[in-house]
């Protein structure tokens, strides 16, 4: 079966529908990245509007899946500005604030200021956040997370990228390299914006997944047309994507993933306001205030000599993303599509499953968070969120994916 199934809102007559037509659609949109995001930080949202979406549903031209894929791919917005409300609810236990300080810690300790944007990326994965954008091309951009009385902000103006953590009067600097027709400056770490989400999401349209157009709504006052992306397969935690792209423009406003578990939205982000205009030039402005700790990143090429800032320091060296893949023998992909599992070999012992006694005091307490399993493996424990689940054997054996925990013992059985 073709990968976009018949819609109930195709029109459109006389439009091409061979497969080629269809991956090359594909393809754009996968690659084409809206430079909102140039920062790679969560957006999050305090108190703006109460719906993301208006009521009512506008009445819009027919379009089908191919076109309105099309449409996100060729869209060319360089300027705008607004506020998204991003809720994330991935299923993580609570440990009374252990997690969040735990990250936090982490991530301060391998940039050495607690306004390096990693760390932040990590203080956002969970719960509801709101954060203002502004974008003049591929050279500025701005985000703001506004966080009770806090703000914290990444300004990119021209090779320059600063962050700014208003809680701590600490100030992050490095430079981007220079940008690429088309291409992001900083780092896309981890996806944020409804556009980026978008992108992601339409990276895995293939002949495992279902693409339709779900009729329209309104988001942040704009007409806009629904997408939905839904897996073919059995197996996968993902329930169902929904994509609302602006009628007129071709932007993605909002971005919802939901589980098969149903329940709330595990990722829910839009804009509550949005004007494709060109923001002030002062927006992209930034000086570190008095007092503040300024930090210089590695990729920064020298330091400038910034007033009230002796006591900045350049960051212990951090592990390079390549760097996490070390120690990690045969790491490998099984499955195809949504199904995908990642199996590797930690190269130690894995986490004895059982009485806490195997393990000591920690082991116990880890195990108790997950589900033991067996099979040809031997022991396990999967760990488990609303979206992604990851299995631990008893011999050091990983196996991860958004999948579910029987997918998970299946793939371990299958590799013995």
């Amino acid at each position: 079966m073709a990968p976009y199934e018949s819609d109930r809102t195709a029109g459109a007559e006389g439009l091409p529908d061979e497969a080629d037509d269809v991956r090359a659609g594909r393809r754009k949109a996968a690659r084409y990245v809206v430079p909102v995001a140039v920062v790679g930080v969560a957006a999050a949202t305090i108190g703006l509007v109460p719906a993301l979406a208006d009521s009512g549903d506008p009445s819009l031209p027919k379009i089908t899946a191919e076109q309105l894929i099309e449409k996100i791919a060729k869209s060319d917005v360089q300027q705008l500005s607004g506020t998204v409300k991003v809720s994330t609810d991935l299923g993580l236990p609570s440990l009374g604030g252990l997690e969040s300080g735990m990250l936090s810690g982490v991530t301060k300790g391998s940039g050495g200021s607690s306004a390096d944007p990693q760390s932040k990326l990590m203080e956002l994965a969970s719960g509801t956040h709101t954060v203002r954008v502004a974008a003049d091309g591929p050279d500025k951009a701005k985000v703001s997370v506004l966080e009770n009385a806090a703000e914290y902000s990444i300004i990119h103006n021209g090779n320059d990228v600063w962050a700014y953590d208003s809680k701590s009067n600490e100030v992050y600097h490095s430079t981007a390299p220079a940008a690429e027709k088309g291409q992001e400056k900083a780092p896309k770490d981890v996806p944020t914006t409804p556009k980026q989400l978008a992108d992601e999401a339409l990276k895995s349209v293939d002949d495992t997944t279902s693409v339709t157009v779900d009729g329209t709504a309104q988001v942040a006052g704009r007409d806009a047309y629904k997408l939905l992306i839904k897996p073919k397969q059995s197996g996968s935690t993902v329930g169902a994507i929904t994509v609302a792209v602006d009628a007129k423009t071709g932007v993605p406003l909002k971005f919802t993933l939901v589980p098969t578990g149903g329940g709330a939205a595990v990722v829910d982000a839009g804009f509550t306001q949005v004007a494709f205009t060109k923001p002030a030039a002062s927006t992209f402005d930034f000086t570190p205030p008095k007092g503040a700790k300024v930090t210089e990143g590695k990729d920064s090429k020298g330091s400038k000599d910034l007033k009230d800032s002796k006591d900045s320091k350049a960051p212990e060296s951090a592990p390079s993303r390549g760097d996490l893949g070390k120690g990690l023998d045969g790491l490998k992909t099984v499955g195809k599509g949504w199904s995908t599992i990642a199996e590797f070999d930690t190269g130690g012992q894995g986490m004895p499953s059982g009485s806490s006694s195997q393990g000591g005091n920690v082991s116990g307490f880890l195990n108790s968070l997950g589900d033991h399993v067996k099979g040809k493996f031997g022991s396990g424990t999967v760990f488990s969120t609303r979206l992604v689940n990851a299995l631990i054997t008893d011999d050091g054996k990983v196996y991860a994916g958004a999948v579910t925990k029987d997918a998970l013992v299946k793939a371990a059985n299958a590799a013995h």
